[in-house]
């Protein structure tokens, strides 16, 4: 997907219709919290081919929260949350500039090993991906190939078979999700036929599975109805008590309901403005924040 290209005078900003001229103030956007950063990022720029979608972003995330990221279409919210474990990898023109560290490694350093990357930053998508497997193996799916579990025959010819572990390791991954009494009785069936609001509970299961440490997620219940929408943000604020948890959402509403800060980003990639949730909906020191968050554009 591309982003809206950037490209800015020394003393103005471009802007959409309806959007004030503002100045970005370096204040704007240094939030400071309790504790230490779970991740940081630096002057991060990225350019699909010769189109910058971020510009200079900087900004530090506590763990055990919920960040939201918010902004209109086009602002380079979603390109932010796939640089924090290089997904943008995947996509031959991007480039990535700037520094991500995951408390104090260099995400974007020489000889990262992106599986294990990705499993300390797990990830759930826009719309529920479930394996075409049944409940269980999408659960296990991904200790067994970190070489976590070992089941099966062979397994099990070696006095190494792990189904006990596995069976243990499915509840506690179901319940986390909040799914378990709900398909407890349904684990060898198969997965895709789960509504969509299981689906992507599922999808949250088998991301914490691995263990990761920080969970990205990409507008998580936009596709799901009100009932769904409510128990995964129910479920994202009972996650953010052992995690670090990143959300864009186009949902002002739902970013003030889940989040403990918010991350405001407007046109051209720019990360207008950061700070707790609700100085940023209630007081925001940005006139270009306060007109998108009253409506006035975006």
């Amino acid at each position: 997907m591309s982003e809206t290209e950037a490209t800015h005078e020394p003393d103005q900003r471009v802007t959409t219709i309806g959007e004030t001229s503002e100045r970005v103030r370096e204040e704007w956007t240094d939030y400071h919290f309790s504790g230490d950063a779970k991740l940081s990022i630096e002057d991060l720029d990225v350019y699909y081919g010769d189109e910058q979608a971020l510009q200079g972003v900087s900004l530090d995330i506590p763990d055990e929260s919920v960040t939201a990221l918010i902004g209109p279409s086009g602002c380079g919210k979603s390109t932010f949350l796939r640089c924090l474990n290089r997904m943008n990898d995947r996509i031959k023109a991007a480039r990535v500039d700037g520094s991500v560290t995951l408390e104090g490694t260099d995400v974007y350093g020489d000889g990262v090993n992106l599986v294990e990357l990705r499993k300390r930053i797990g990830m759930v998508f826009q719309e529920p991906n479930p394996f075409p497997k049944s409940i269980r193996d999408n659960i296990s799916y991904g200790p067994r190939k970190h070489g976590d579990l070992d089941t099966g025959l062979l397994a099990r010819l070696l006095g190494r078979d792990d189904t006990g572990a596995e069976r243990e390791l499915v509840e506690r991954a179901l319940r986390r999700a909040a799914l378990y009494d709900e398909v407890e009785n349904r684990l060898d069936d198969n997965a895709l036929g789960l509504s969509g609001g299981q689906q992507q509970r599922l999808c949250i299961a088998r991301c914490l599975a691995v263990d990761p440490e920080v969970i990205l997620m990409d507008e998580p219940a936009s596709a799901l109805d009100p009932i769904a929408t409510a128990k995964i943000e129910d479920l994202i604020e009972e996650l953010a008590e052992d995690y670090a948890v990143v959300v864009v959402t186009h949902n002002m509403q739902q970013a003030a309901r889940i989040s403990d800060q918010t991350a405001v980003f407007l046109t051209g990639g720019e990360l207008v403005e950061y700070g707790d949730t609700d100085q940023i909906f209630e007081n925001p020191q940005s006139q270009r924040v306060e007109d998108y968050v009253t409506g006035k554009f975006g």
